[in-house]
């Protein structure tokens, strides 16, 4: 049997991998691929994420994981929008406020800035894949709601527990992890990248 080609996730976050690796759990056990994490090989420098948009993020993170590890990789870039703050957090959202601040920390200063003042919002995924110097397949996915008047939930992560998603009537971080992988952005974003890679195994 012809050993499949490996398909690098490059992720550390073990929320972020543990929501991936069932979207890609396609029939066939994967399709065309082996999904392998990075600590699954050598060690790999963290690229430096010096993109002004979720788009230029993945790429960037895509092509230099590509690059170093010389596997086909997928990497994405994710984060929170707030319509009342100009966008931001957006492609700090990891970092906003400063990179060691805790999530109660950004939510108390996202509440603070709205000053009681309701806004949409939304999540948003960018998803690249790389080989070698050569991106091969890109999407992006949003999911549209509101900031939360307050946090609420223990079953998502970062930004989940103020994101009011409307047709639930809830929290992203009160959602099951069934409905959450059915309408989450990264749950759209690499449902794309399933249909994609099912196409380069006929």
């Amino acid at each position: 049997m012809t050993a499949r080609p490996r398909l690098l996730i490059a992720t550390t976050n073990p929320n972020k991998l543990r929501e991936i690796r069932p979207l890609l759990a396609a029939p066939h056990k994967g399709g065309p691929y082996e999904l392998v994490t990075l600590a699954d090989i050598a060690p790999v420098p963290e690229p430096e994420e010096t993109g002004a948009t979720f788009w230029e993020n993945a790429r960037i993170k895509a092509l230099a994981y590509a690059a170093a590890s010389g596997l086909t990789t997928v990497a994405e870039d994710s984060g929170f929008e707030v319509d009342a703050l100009g966008g931001e957090p957006g492609v700090r959202s990891a970092r906003f406020l400063r990179p060691s601040a805790t999530y109660p920390e950004r939510f108390a200063e996202i509440h603070r800035r709205l000053a009681g003042r309701g806004s949409s919002a939304r999540f948003v995924t960018a998803l690249a894949v790389a080989k070698g110097r050569d991106v091969l397949f890109e999407t992006e996915t949003a999911i549209e709601g509101e900031v939360a008047d307050s946090a609420r939930g223990d079953h998502g992560f970062g930004y989940d527990p103020i994101f009011w998603y409307p047709p639930f009537g809830r929290t992203t971080a009160e959602l099951t992890e069934q409905e959450k992988s059915f309408v989450s952005h990264r749950a759209r974003a690499f449902r794309d990248l399933r249909n994609w890679l099912q196409t380069q195994g006929d």
